[in-house]
């Protein structure tokens, strides 16, 4: 099927079902409806390497580093229910940690002629991507340096960290200790989630005169990462009796090595997380976490960039969602009665 078939059905010109396609301005409601009605019962799908040549692909590229975080699902699902009733497909790269493997998967979307671009955390050189958001449109999901290349959306993840400190210190913890992503100083980024969320744990450590008690230990989002992280801090002769960490899926980790060395939680560690995804509400897990509404990060960042695929808009955004605790069973006093300070 062609659009001239699509054309003929309707009983409209080709130009109609043209910018009927292209969501042009001007197109009326019934022009559309008789339109949209006409592909459905023809079946028609435009090809989307002519669609291309025309100008647009309708394709949406999500850079995300692994799929077995899932917070990343809570932001995918936010950009899917944005663009649900548009004409828009998303296309997904998990690129892996490597700054150069991400670059490729960049390039590799760009090549490919998508209409814009989400990166979730990005650990490719903000130059380069800096570079791409001059020619694509871009959002960058997590990083909190601002340009006016891209939109950015993230959480107050210095505020997130200062939650989970001071909802243990109340429960008479002193031993506090942090588990964050070790980032990378090649990739240039001054403002990144780790960055902020060490920033707001060691400032609210010191605003309780806990600084001698700060112990922050780099370890990748991941179940293992959090697992070796876990195993060095819990096996140590000074060990923290409560964990946070800057994602959940590095506290199920921690969890998987306080059970290998032993330990009981919350008995014996507290272990808090961050994101709130749905596995932290498994009955089975009940894990105190941050919840920085990762579905409302992925809607926003969709719909900032459609506005700027659209040239709805020529001005950087930076939107900022508000962390909030939600506390659950794996947080609670610790056994031994807490040092005076």
């Amino acid at each position: 099927m062609t659009i001239t078939d699509v054309a003929q059905h309707a009983g409209v010109s080709t130009a109609a079902v043209s910018k009927v396609l292209r969501n042009a301005y001007g197109v009326s409601a019934a022009m559309r409806e008789k339109v949209r009605a006409s592909m459905t019962a023809l079946d028609y799908r435009p090809h989307a390497a002519a669609r291309g040549m025309r100008g647009r692909t309708y394709t949406i590229g999500v850079l995300l580093d692994n799929i077995r975080n899932t917070f990343f699902a809570d932001i995918l699902d936010g950009v899917r229910d944005q663009l649900r009733d548009s004409d828009y497909t998303i296309m997904i790269g998990a690129a892996g940690f490597g700054a150069r493997d991400q670059a490729k998967v960049i390039r590799s979307m760009v090549d490919r002629q998508m209409d814009g671009l989400i990166l979730i955390a990005p650990g490719t050189p903000r130059e380069e991507v800096l570079a791409v958001a001059r020619d694509t449109p871009t959002v960058v999901i997590g990083h909190h340096d601002a340009s006016d290349a891209h939109d950015s959306v993230a959480d107050a993840d210095a505020a997130g960290a200062a939650l989970v400190v001071d909802h243990l210190v109340a429960l008479g913890h002193r031993d506090i200790a942090l588990v964050s992503s070790p980032g990378s100083r090649a990739s240039h980024w001054k403002q990144t989630p780790e960055i902020e969320l060490t920033r707001g744990y060691t400032q609210a450590m010191e605003r309780h005169g806990l600084g001698d008690h700060v112990q922050i230990c780099k370890a990748a989002y991941s179940d293992e990462g959090g697992r070796k992280a876990g195993l060095h801090l819990l096996s140590a002769a000074r060990r923290p009796t409560a964990v946070m960490t800057g994602a959940d899926v590095a506290a199920l980790g921690v969890w998987r090595a306080a059970h290998d060395v032993g330990l009981r939680v919350p008995q014996d560690v507290s272990i808090a997380g961050y994101n709130n995804t749905a596995v932290a509400d498994l009955a089975t897990v009940q894990l105190t976490s941050v919840d920085q509404a990762g579905h409302d990060m992925g809607a926003t960042a969709a719909r900032l960039l459609i506005e700027r695929v659209e040239g709805r808009r020529d001005r950087a955004v930076q939107a900022t969602m508000t962390p909030r605790l939600v506390v659950r069973s794996s947080t609670t006093a610790p056994t031994a009665a807490p040092e005076q300070v």
